[in-house]
This record gives C-alpha cells, sequence and structure tokens, in this order.
C-alpha cells in the first residue's frame, strides 16, 4: 500500500503555492485572447514556394499599417497563420491578397479566412465566462446535495485548484485562449469532479465499515483501493490526448494541451487536495451516520 498520506502536508504547501503563482499571474499578465475574445482578423496561407518565410511575409505585411500583426508557422513548413486586429477597411483581405501577389507573386492559397467584430467578441466572451460559472454552480449544488458539506468543501477546492492552476500555466507560457480553451476547462472541471466524487464514494463506505480508523489512515486506504480505476482512467486519457497533441494538428493543440494539463491537475488534485480537506475537518464515522439519519 502507497503511503499518500505521508505526503499531505507537503503537497498541501505546493497547491497553495501553485495557486497563490497562479494568480498573480493572472493578475499582473493576464491571459493571451484570441481573436474570438478580442476581435480580429485571422488568414490561413499556404505558400508554394518554400523559400517565402516568416520574417519576410511578416515585413510586407507590416508595411501596410494593418496595426499588431502577428505572422507564424501553421503545420507544414509553407503553411503560415497571420492575426491582426480589426480593420475599419472593408477591404483589408483584398488588399492583402493584391500585396502578396505583387510582392511575392500568385504564391498563396488563403486556405481560410475568419473575422470577428468587437461586439461579436465580446458577446463571447462574457458567454464563456458565464458556461464556466454556471458549470462550477451547478457542480457546487450536485457534490452539496451527494455529500455531506466537509466532502462538498473538498470537492469546489479541488476544482477550483484545477482551472485556476490550468488558466495560469496558460498565462506563465502566454497560450492563446480561444473558444476551445474554453470547451477544454468545461471538460476539466467535469472530469476533475468524476475522479473525486469516485474517490469519495469509498471514504464514506469505509467510514460506514470500520470506526475504529481515523480520517488520516481511512483516506489513505481508500485512494488505495481506487487506485488502479484513477491511473488506468487518467493513463488511456492522457495517450489519447498526447495522440491529438502530437498528431491532431495545429487547430487542436491548444485543447488538448489545456485537457492534458487538466487530467494531470484533476488526478493530483482528488488525492491531496479534496482528501486532506477530509482529514483538516476531522470527517469521522458520525459525519455519514448524522447525514444518513436526516435523509
Amino acid at each position: 500500500m502507497i503511503a499518500f498520506n505521508k505526503y499531505y502536508n507537503q503537497f498541501n504547501i505546493l497547491s497553495v503555492t501553485l495557486v497563490v503563482i497562479s494568480l498573480l499571474f493572472l493578475i499582473f499578465k493576464g491571459l493571451n485572447f484570441g481573436i474570438d475574445f478580442k476581435g480580429g482578423t485571422l488568414i490561413e496561407l499556404r505558400s508554394s514556394d518554400s523559400k517565402i518565410n516568416v520574417s519576410s511575409l511578416r515585413d510586407n505585411l507590416n508595411q501596410m499599417n494593418l496595426g499588431d500583426i502577428s505572422v507564424k508557422k501553421f503545420g507544414n513548413e509553407t503553411d503560415f497563420l497571420i492575426k491582426f486586429e480589426n480593420s475599419d477597411n472593408k477591404n483589408a483581405i483584398e488588399k492583402i491578397k493584391i500585396n502578396l501577389d505583387k510582392s511575392f507573386g500568385n504564391n498563396f492559397n488563403f486556405r481560410r479566412v475568419e473575422n470577428v467584430g468587437p461586439k461579436v467578441s465580446s458577446e463571447l466572451l462574457r458567454s464563456g465566462v458565464i458556461a464556466i460559472s454556471v458549470a462550477l454552480a451547478l457542480m457546487l449544488i450536485y457534490i452539496w446535495i451527494r455529500f455531506e458539506w466537509q466532502f462538498s468543501l473538498g470537492a469546489i477546492l479541488a476544482l477550483f485548484h484545477d482551472v485556476i492552476v490550468t488558466l495560469g500555466l496558460f498565462s506563465l507560457l502566454g497560450l492563446e485562449i480561444n473558444l476551445s480553451i474554453i470547451a477544454a476547462v468545461l471538460t476539466i472541471v467535469g472530469y476533475s469532479m468524476n475522479d473525486t466524487v469516485v474517490i469519495f464514494d469509498r471514504v464514506r463506505e469505509n467510514l460506514r465499515k470500520y470506526s475504529d480508523i481515523k480520517i488520516y489512515e481511512l483516506t489513505n486506504i481508500s485512494i488505495n483501493e481506487t487506485l488502479s480505476r484513477t491511473l488506468i482512467t487518467s493513463i488511456t486519457t492522457l495517450l489519447a490526448l498526447l495522440s491529438i497533441f502530437f498528431f491532431g494538428g495545429e487547430i487542436l493543440k491548444g485543447f488538448s494541451l489545456a485537457m492534458i494539463f487538466g487530467v494531470i491537475f484533476g488526478t493530483y488534485s482528488s488525492i491531496y487536495i479534496a482528501n486532506t480537506i477530509l482529514v483538516r475537518l476531522k470527517v469521522s464515522q458520525k459525519t455519514v451516520l448524522r447525514d444518513d439519519d436526516k435523509n
């Protein structure tokens, strides 16, 4: 049996440190919102000339006064992704086509063009925040009904940890936040809750079964009893996500990376955050039996 409880204090300190650092990054550095949330134009190009590089393309586009512009490789060596803030000029895309043809010849294929206005982007951002808030609120209601309040508090703190640390990593690395990342965060919420509920179910069963074992030891027993299920689920999920990250193309990289972070943090928090809350609140057999009597 692995002595997970031996490291409760050390990992609690680590968790608090990670959350504080993540919050500092989110407050002072913020998130790198994509055009979904701040508005702008995105163009995906494919060049038939392998000699055209990012720097020459960027220098050419900077002469057009499009504002803050980003040019980077996208997938293959001849694929480029161009992003710039919305322009009032409705003919901006056509002017870019004419300019590129004039400077580089007819070597570009415009594979994708997306334009998001400032009003739409602000609505998308508001909808994303509402979606995450509603998901967390519904999880809180579910767990409050499903378990005693001590279990509910542990599950919600684990959820908070997973979401904040994942977003903190995105802030630290400067990774783009778009609609797919919001979808990933919502998935992380569900995944983390599922992991925690499985262990909590076993803790409650063992609380009813063993009256002479303290919660410090009982949580460790419960974690070990559900460990194979937790690891199998996490590993198989990670294998699928790693495949998407390496072979799914540039568009899915942000989503898969957020999910990889979330699965790792979700597995960790279900063991070292949710369960340590039960220990610190001194949950006992009386806690569960008292709730059973009420029902």
